[in-house]
């Protein structure tokens, strides 16, 4: 029996272990709703926000610093408040904050060793959570993804799968991708979001080709202008793309969701032309109906690399054996945290093993009680509120028609509240929730709601 068994099997650590475990739960069972801030804290606080902004080099969007204590739904802040995380860490949070059985995975894994695991030297939890990954594409039966590779982070996920891509098919340079896209934040990456902002000052590397996305009210119009569009690209620069990079879903962009045709049309137009099928679901992995967005969409059999991050905690690029990079290409000085890896591993088997995907699945149903009150709100204020869009455990709303200012105040509104929420897109500009649906209740939602109305009619 190796040491790792021992400790695992060990019968006063496990109950140590449980114990440690039922005393937190006891404790964060303090944290029950949203509480006002503690006017004894207020200066302390404010100067820790102050010194912060000043440190990093830049202010924060919200006066936000957690105690790194939570239950749920539920956040607390330094200034002894708590209100409702919808944006979870900007999405990382899928489970919610404290969920026991990330707790106890995480307890376990650091009790065995705590250090980071880099490139060169991983622990066989590592094994275990690629397998998962590489398990959960192939629900569908159509995916060729064999392959997994860990990443410290999903710009690097990225980056290493726009790098598999252009090795395979250099000396193509070029790439493709979506209007209103959002990458990520690397020097390359950069290159390709399309807005102008996240690339200010930045020297140009990469040569970028973009495609209109689909448009929900005209499906068959907006399918033929961006096959057009694509097939505009390929002629005039004739074996020069590598890539085409496809956000099923647009989060950055404003929650729009594609179609299985739409998305189709495309990959088979770049498999036609030899361009790389590369899908972005650093932030719609486990967050749709089904593990992957491209499942959602039928689209397994045209994939060729993928890359993740954010809800599983862990972030990786799962590619075809088309696509296997030589030695040298793809490595990190991180993986993660054992107790991060660990906590991936019991994040995934969560979702999978307990009713979350599907059409009826838990994520669903809480993707419908946005839905429907949203709707409710809607009727009794069509001009404040309209929607919703998105899909699953990101879900949305237009409100205030759009207006980027009139937006802001509304989420800086709702913040004051007592509920967390962030936007997405412009023209128009949405408020964007990204739910934890591992302890996300229907009463919850109902007094979110209620909060949003409040606010829509407070801010007009």
């Amino acid at each position: 029996m190796t040491i790792s068994e021992q400790i695992k099997s060990d019968p006063t650590i496990q109950s140590t272990v449980e114990q440690l475990l039922s005393r937190c739960q006891k404790i964060q069972q303090q944290i029950t709703g949203i509480k006002p801030s503690d006017p004894a804290l207020k200066q302390s606080y404010d100067d820790a926000i102050k010194s912060f902004s000043h440190t990093r080099g830049g202010g924060l969007f919200f006066p936000y610093l957690s105690t790194g204590a939570g239950s749920g739904p539920f956040v607390e802040l330094a200034d002894g408040s708590v209100k409702y995380d919808l944006t979870c860490g900007i999405g990382v949070h899928i489970m919610g904050h404290s969920h026991p059985v990330v707790m106890k995975a995480s307890i376990e894994a650091g009790l065995e060793d705590v250090t980071m695991q880099g490139n060169l030297q991983q622990n066989l939890n590592s094994k275990v959570l690629c397998d998962k990954m590489v398990e959960l594409a192939k629900l569908d039966g159509s995916s060729q993804l064999d392959h997994c590779f860990l990443s410290s982070s999903g710009v690097m996920a990225g980056e290493n799968a726009l790098k598999m891509a252009m090795q395979k098919h250099a000396p193509a340079s070029r790439v493709l991708a979506f209007e209103r896209c959002f990458a990520g934040r690397s020097l390359a990456f950069s290159q390709i979001n399309d807005k102008p902002a996240f690339r200010d000052g930045l020297p140009e590397i990469l040569n970028v080709d973009y495609v209109p996305f689909y448009d929900v009210n005209d499906p068959e119009g907006s399918t033929t202008r961006a096959a057009d569009t694509l097939n505009t690209h390929l002629t005039r620069y004739p074996k020069k793309h590598a890539a085409m990079f496809f956000e099923l879903i647009q989060g950055e962009g404003g929650f729009h969701v594609g179609c299985e045709n739409f998305h189709r049309t495309l990959m088979e137009i770049c498999k036609k032309h030899d361009v790389a099928v590369l899908v972005d679901e650093v932030q719609t992995f486990a967050r749709t109906h089904h593990p992957y967005a491209f499942q959602e969409f039928n689209l397994g059999d045209l994939v060729d690399i993928v890359w993740i991050g954010k809800a599983a905690q862990v972030c990786a690029t799962l590619f075809t054996s088309e696509y296997v990079p030589r030695p040298g290409l793809v490595a990190q000085t991180y993986t993660a945290s054992s107790a991060t890896i660990a906590s991936s591993i019991a994040i995934l088997n969560e979702l999978d093993g307990n009713g979350y995907f599907g059409e009826n699945g838990k994520t669903a149903q809480i993707h419908q009680q946005f839905v429907d009150g949203f709707d409710a709100i809607s009727s009794r204020h069509p001009e404040l509120l309209t929607g919703p869009y998105g899909i699953g455990a990101m879900t949305g709303c237009t409100v205030h028609g759009g207006d980027y200012a009139k937006v802001t105040h509304l989420i800086h509104n709702l913040y004051d509240k007592g509920v967390i929420a962030f936007l997405a897109g412009a023209n128009p500009t949405r408020l964007r929730f990204l739910v934890p649906v591992g302890s996300l209740e229907p009463n919850h939602i109902k007094e979110i709601l209620e909060i949003l109305e409040a606010s829509l009619i407070e801010t007009i």
